[in-house]
């Protein structure tokens, strides 16, 4: 891949499984930088992490040979182990299957920064649920409501 140049931006959305407020602040706190060192041990690059009590944003860049679907893969297979074991009392804990995954352009990068660190204020106003609904709508993402009100 020597002499391979992409910009392959990727604003990610996944939920803790049935929207369980499984993310308190102290997890929070050490999960986002887990999650930029998954990433960075799998050859992404992480700009930004956030998100809420029952959901994660990050904000990916990924390398030219990495299909989004093992980025996922990666990161929420290692996140989910690592939680497992480092907060025991989290045995009912699991990601949801599916995910969003929306693409940015470079000149999208500072508002969605400010857009995932600004999470714990954005949800006093809207739910998880209303947000996902709005991204899907946004991008043109034709959702089964079965799987988004869950």
């Amino acid at each position: 891949m020597g002499n391979s140049y992409t910009s392959s931006l990727c604003h990610l959305v996944f939920s803790t499984k049935n929207h369980e407020p499984w993310l308190t602040p102290p997890i929070q706190k050490r999960l986002w930088p887990y999650l930029g060192g998954v990433a960075a041990k799998n050859e992404m690059t992480t700009l930004c992490v956030g998100g809420h009590s029952d959901h994660v944003h990050i904000l990916l860049s990924l390398p030219p040979d990495m299909a989004l679907s093992r980025a996922i893969q990666i990161v929420k297979g290692g996140s989910s182990l690592w939680l497992h074991q480092t907060f025991p009392d989290l045995h009912g804990f699991a990601w949801q299957e599916g995910y969003g995954a929306f693409s940015i352009g470079i000149s999208q990068i500072a508002d969605t920064r400010k857009y995932i660190e600004g999470q714990a204020e954005h949800h006093k106003k809207r739910s998880f649920r209303e947000e996902y609904v709005a991204f899907l709508k946004k991008n043109g993402i034709p959702y089964d409501e079965r799987y988004v009100w869950g």
